[in-house]
């Protein structure tokens, strides 16, 4: 059998429907899954374990039986967790076949078969009774449901069922309750990654500012969660302006409701400012007195003498609607509205009435600007730094004419408007100054001379940038959309960027290696089915190719200087043959290779370049600060070499990296 997978080409820059092997989805599920980071997590893991003995010893002190339902079981770790607890009997619900598949084996492995059924079903399809999947209802609930946002991955939902139908009343609930803190911000940077700023522009006659429809400012946005990692964005970034405080809690061991509704909390600015940012996370409570608490409270709340990294449970950025200021000691009025699966805040100066629910519009805010459903969150930051504008400007000033004939291929991109300014004649952009900026609503390929009224296009432009993109290099989309107009382009055509180059380097992370570390055992339960499968899937495809992240929010260090690999000049089509280039990268410090981070220069005229990637190596110690706007891609090896001493370096890690013109995918193999 085979499916049909969605997959950006950059050949076309548009979507398209590959035919895969029957397994490919399963592999690519297990692959780039964080099961491995989940047993990594050892405050988690510790503290489950922990909230599990002490519910299964609260049920044997009533003098009952102790039945586990654990839903979502994963590999199986908390019904072991349970069973040598002493829980007489578990029923572990996962709905993934390949992943219950894996836990059965797993409790094999660790002799747990005979008090431990693995159900390979919903758990809304779970049956109870002599004949169904479980003989009766537990009398303890066991569940890891949950998602940076808590109910985002239908926590809700799935307990409310549960206590309906396969738990008895008054059971024990590990976590026992769940506990969403906020703290209202104002940040310049994270604001900009909702609302576009005006963009000032020092042209020949003058200063122009380009702003923002009306339309797009009063935009609502949308209520998906920006969920990043905190606690690596410094406190220069943000000021407070309350003290945190709990915005709701949910009790697991009592019938949840999943419906939607709200929620209303004072706050008592400590700070007079702009309220634009909502900052949050949550804790659970293992244990009904709230003695085993595991919390995703960021550095700056708690010490970090407790802190544990992780990144299947961030934290939480919500925006709100518009921003609003607040006085220091003038109280306002926060509320969290929620459906099954989502969150999202308004703030209001007077409390309302408190008992008219009616009062408060539950439904979910709706982007009425286009804007928010074409640009995600990192691409308003983009269009919002001033300085990377700057580069532009400064380079479309060097090559534009008082006679110019512009083409931008771009998606959502600003340059049509900054080029207009600066004194182009006529501006064509792919894909108001209406009069001086005709939208051309056609593929590249299908450009006709009616399109562009019968003239030739003497500088054609790109940041690049395409929403389809997901890896640095899939913006050389650009390059074949420049091959594709060729007959509309005069003889001496100026394009910018002139040209691209692909760097890399061989970096240390400080955490984000774990994602793909072997686990081995988990609090002492052997879990290396789990590590094979990994493995096994990493080796269908996955291992040979490189994965998107944003590395501002995952430190490293370089252990190479950074290296320029293979260049892409859009001055010319794209050739017919391969790129390819094979090389060495020498090791200048000590420490673990766990891979190679790449990405994308963008020559745009001869002096002015922008790079997608590494912006500077800021100490000797070899710490990276990367372009937080777009995401590099990282290659891991699939062995870290450990050099403690440079002495016990190996003197280079050799690479061969094939660009294929036909694809345009680029294939990398890398050797210690």
């Amino acid at each position: 059998m085979k499916i049909f997978c969605g997959r950006a080409n950059p050949t076309t820059g548009a979507m398209e429907w590959l035919e895969e092997d029957e397994n490919y989805d399963y592999h690519q599920e297990i692959a780039r899954s964080r099961y491995a980071d989940m047993l990594h997590d050892k405050d988690r893991n510790t503290k489950y374990y922990q909230g599990i003995r002490a519910a299964v010893s609260r049920v044997k002190e009533r003098g009952e039986k102790a039945i586990v339902l654990d839903i979502g079981t994963g590999t199986g770790l908390l019904s072991m967790m349970a069973a040598s607890a002493g829980a007489d009997f578990c029923y572990a619900i996962e709905v993934f076949r390949p992943m219950a598949n894996a836990a059965v084996k797993i409790v094999e492995k660790n002799g747990f078969s005979d008090k431990i059924k693995v159900i390979n079903k919903h758990s809304t399809e779970v049956t109870v009774g002599p004949d169904g999947d479980m003989q009766c209802r537990a009398n303890i609930l066991v569940t890891e449901l949950f998602d940076t946002e808590l109910i985002g991955e239908g926590a809700l939902p799935t307990y409310e069922h549960a206590h309906k139908y396969l738990v008895q009343e008054g059971c024990e609930a590990v976590p026992h309750r769940a506990t969403v803190y906020v703290q209202l911000v104002e940040s310049k940077r994270m604001w900009s990654w909702n609302k576009l700023f005006p963009v000032h522009v020092e042209a020949e006659d003058g200063e122009k500012i380009i702003v923002s429809p009306l339309e797009m400012d009063n935009c609502p946005g949308v209520p998906s969660v920006c969920d990043i990692q905190l606690n690596q964005m410094p406190l220069s970034d943000f000021t407070i302006l309350t003290d945190v405080v709990t915005m709701f809690s949910v009790d697991f061991s009592k019938p949840v409701r999943s419906a939607s509704t709200y929620y209303r909390v004072e706050l008592e600015p400590v700070k007079s400012g702009k309220a634009q940012i909502v900052l949050s996370w949550w804790d659970i409570d293992m244990d009904p007195s709230g003695m085993i608490n595991c919390t995703m409270a960021p550095y700056w709340v708690k010490s970090t003498s407790a802190f544990q990294w992780r990144d299947h449970w961030m934290q939480c950025v919500y925006f709100l609607p518009n921003e609003e200021p607040v006085l220091q000691g003038e109280k306002v009025y926060l509320t969290a509205c929620r459906d099954e699966y989502s969150l999202w805040y308004k703030l209001q100066k007077d409390r309302g009435d408190e008992e008219n629910k009616v009062d408060v519009r539950v439904e979910s805010p709706v982007c009425r600007c286009q804007a928010h459903l074409l640009w995600n969150r990192p691409r308003f930051g983009e269009l919002n730094d001033q300085n990377r504008t700057c580069q532009y400007i400064k380079s479309l000033m060097k090559v534009l004419k008082t006679d110019s004939v512009c083409l931008c291929i771009s998606d959502g991109s600003l340059l049509p408007v900054l080029a207009h300014y600066l004194g182009a004649k006529q501006f064509f952009k792919a894909n108001n100054l209406q009069d001086k900026i005709k939208i051309i609503e056609a593929r590249p390929e299908l450009l006709t001379s009616s399109h562009l009224e019968d003239r030739k296009i003497s500088v054609l432009v790109g940041e690049p940038f395409f929403t389809t993109s997901l890896l640095p290099w899939h913006n050389l989309y650009f390059w074949y959309a420049r091959t594709a107009v060729v007959g509309h382009l005069t003889s001496n055509v100026t394009v910018l960027p002139q040209s691209a180059s692909l760097h890399m380097m061989v970096v240390e992370f400080q955490d984000l290696w774990r994602i793909r570390s072997l686990c081995g055992t988990c609090e002492g339960f052997d879990v290396q089915t789990m590590d094979d499968m990994i493995k096994n899937s990493l080796n269908f495809r996955e291992s040979k190719e490189a994965e998107p992240h944003h590395l501002w929010e995952y430190p490293c260090k370089s252990l190479s200087d950074p290296q320029e690999v293979l260049t892409f000049d859009f001055r010319k089509t794209v050739p017919q043959h391969c790129l390819s280039t094979e090389g060495s990268v020498n090791l200048l410090r000590k420490g673990n290779s766990h891979g190679a981070v790449l990405w994308m220069e963008y020559h745009l005229v001869a002096d002015i370049s922008v790079s997608t990637g590494l912006m500077q190596i800021s100490n000797e110690k070899g710490n990276c600060e990367w372009n937080p706007h777009c995401k590099q891609a990282v290659y891991f090896f699939s062995s870290v070499i450990e050099s403690e001493t440079l002495l016990d370096l190996p003197s280079a890690v050799t690479y061969a990296i094939n660009f294929d013109t036909k694809t345009g995918e680029i294939a990398m193999d890398f050797k210690l």
